[in-house]
C-alpha cells in the first residue's frame, strides 16, 4: 500500500496515525507540507529512521524545492521522487491512501 501524508507533522497527526496503524512493507510518501517531517532534523526524523525497516519512505522533491527546503539535508535514507517517480510509486502499489 502507498500512504500519502500531505500535512506538516506540526499542523496534524497524520504522520503519527500513519505509523501507528499502516502495516509494515508499503511505502510512504511525504507531499505537500508533509514534506517538513523529511527534514533531518525535524521531531519526525527519529520516528521515521526508527520505522526505515518496515517501510520504504519517499518525499515528492518538487514540494521541496517549492517551498525553499532544497538545501536542508534530508533524513537519510528518504527517496527523493520527481512527478514520474509519483506516478509510478502509485501504479507499484495495489492501494494508495491518504491519511488526513
Amino acid at each position: 500500500m502507498l500512504h500519502l501524508i500531505n500535512k506538516s507533522p506540526s499542523e496534524r497527526q497524520a504522520l503519527d496515525s500513519c505509523l501507528r496503524m499502516a502495516q509494515p512493507g508499503g511505502a510512504i510518501l511525504l507531499i505537500e507540507d508533509g514534506v517538513y517531517a523529511a527534514m533531518a532534523k525535524a521531531a519526525t526524523a527519529e520516528k521515521i529512521t526508527s520505522r526505515m525497516d518496515d517501510f520504504s519512505f519517499y518525499v515528492l522533491g518538487p514540494d521541496v524545492d517549492a517551498r525553499g527546503l532544497s538545501d536542508i539535508p534530508l533524513i537519510e535514507g528518504i527517496t527523493v521522487v520527481d512527478y514520474e517517480g509519483f506516478v509510478d510509486l502509485v501504479t507499484e502499489q495495489d492501494v494508495t491512501q491518504s491519511w488526513l
